[in-house]
């Protein structure tokens, strides 16, 4: 095994601190070792891998909502398992194996502990909480946001049916597994989600409160996966009419607004008319779904999401608000940790913070703009970095970081690289006869050249 780590002296790391302030350093003579661009991704594909490896909540085998390298933790956080992270999770197993972080065989044995845990684990209409606790019980992730939420299971199917891809060919054992998954995903009531055959997807429903959280998925986010999951199911599958007239909003998904020079394809809908939303939204969907020549009738999905990390750059680039140390090699903006609690980072709602993953999980789309912000968070900023990567937030204008990680922005960060590096997941998703069939229900085409 490569132990790519190794490579990385990172002297400088603060990891007593209690994440208010950035610490002032000494100068010192030592001269850094310059790793090539293929190091730097090895090693920050090996940290963030190991989030989910090393890090996994120990009885599920699954993703931990977050950890806390300063150890302070909300009241019983400290394991709960997070059903979306997991999916990214899942995918990031698969960067250990291919890179020879592990075995094929240790992989195979932790996906079996995972799915042998998802089939026994609270579900609600097929479809698994935000959160659960090591026994497999749901657990609340606000008040009435108690039950299924099919936005997180969409993520966590995305990740199973790519493991799904990678061993159903394989031995005997391998093909159990891929058989097992395909039965877990049969099992989600997608249509049920449509609220009595309304034509849209809800995000949530609770034993407890029913619809009473009340978030029909519309207008352009983080959620085009959900509705071509639901579109391709073999058991509980939706028509055309729930994506057309519930995700796309009757057409007017397809208003196109100009922000800094870039058109931004669709409606960046859920913020109140903002321009364009955090840049999670060009990751979570297209972790296995490739958007490299998609397009539906509404929108081209290369283009949108190449113009959405761009802009991101070109804001960072222009620096409106004068944001201390922003620019070529400190971009990137997301929902993540913040100075204040949690936020929803983006170029309309900039509070000077920059999240590792935006710029990081971009690499697909601006591969030269995010190495090189890989390169200055390694070897000009590493105080920024720990052992499963990137810290989640920080800003130089508040002087301010936190030693903390979130599994939703930890996972995309190595499954997009590998995306980057050979089309991996792209591949292996895509590949999946379920999956081309809700493409095709919904009118995508896909070509050779985008």
């Amino acid at each position: 095994m490569r132990l790519i780590l190794m490579h990385l002296a990172i002297a400088s790391l603060l990891l007593g601190c209690n994440g208010q302030k950035k610490q002032e350093t000494k100068t010192t003579q030592t001269k850094k070792v310059v790793l090539s661009d293929e190091q730097l991704l090895d090693s920050i594909q090996y940290q963030t891998f190991n989030y989910f490896w090393e890090g996994a909540e120990p009885n599920s085998g699954l993703a931990r909502e977050r950890i806390h390298l300063d150890d302070i933790y909300p009241t019983h956080d400290k394991d709960i398992i997070t059903t979306g992270g997991s999916g990214f999770g899942l995918m990031a197993i698969l960067v250990g194996v291919e890179r020879n972080f592990i075995t094929r065989a240790q992989a195979l044995e932790r996906y079996e502990k995972i799915v042998t845990f998802l089939e026994k684990a609270d579900r609600f209409n097929g479809a698994w909480p935000h959160w659960l606790l090591p026994n497999g019980k749901v657990t609340a992730f606000s008040k009435k946001d108690n039950g299924g939420d099919l936005v997180e299971t969409a993520f966590l199917v995305q990740g199973l049916l790519t493991v799904r891809e990678y061993f159903k060919e394989g031995s005997s054992k391998e093909q159990e597994l891929a058989n097992r998954i395909q039965k877990l995903w049969e099992g989600v009531e997608w249509n049920w989600y449509t609220k009595g055959n309304e034509d849209v997807l809800y995000w949530h429903w609770s034993p407890e409160y029913g619809w009473e959280m009340n978030f029909p998925v519309g207008g352009y986010n983080e959620a085009l996966i959900m509705y071509i999951l639901a579109a391709g199911s073999p058991t509980h599958s939706i028509q055309k009419s729930v994506y057309d007239k519930g995700w796309a909003r009757n057409g007017a998904i397809a208003k196109d607004t100009t922000y800094y020079g870039l058109e931004t394809e669709l409606d960046h809908y859920e913020h109140d008319a903002s321009p364009v939303g955090p840049l999670f939204w060009a990751h979570y969907s297209y972790l296995g779904l490739n958007p490299k020549g998609l397009k539906d009738q509404y929108g081209d999905y290369w283009k949108l999401n190449k113009n959405h990390a761009k802009i991101h750059y070109k804001h960072a680039i222009a620096n409106p608000n004068n944001f201390k140390g922003y620019g070529e090699k400190n971009w990137g903006l997301t929902s993540s940790y913040s100075v204040k609690g949690y936020a929803g980072h983006r170029p309309d709602n900039d509070l000077g913070v920059i999240s590792p993953t935006a710029a990081l999980s971009s690499m697909p789309y601006t591969p030269k703009e995010s190495i090189t912000y890989l390169r200055s968070l390694y070897q000009e900023q590493d105080s920024l970095v720990g052992k499963y990567g990137p810290f989640d937030a920080y800003s130089h204008q508040e002087n301010w970081y936190l030693p903390r990680y979130l599994a939703i922005d930890q996972g995309p960060i190595p499954v997009m690289i590998e995306n980057y590096r050979s089309g991996l997941f792209w591949n292996l998703f895509m590949k999946n006869t379920d999956v081309q069939n809700g493409l095709e229900t919904l009118g995508f085409s896909i070509s050779e050249n985008p």
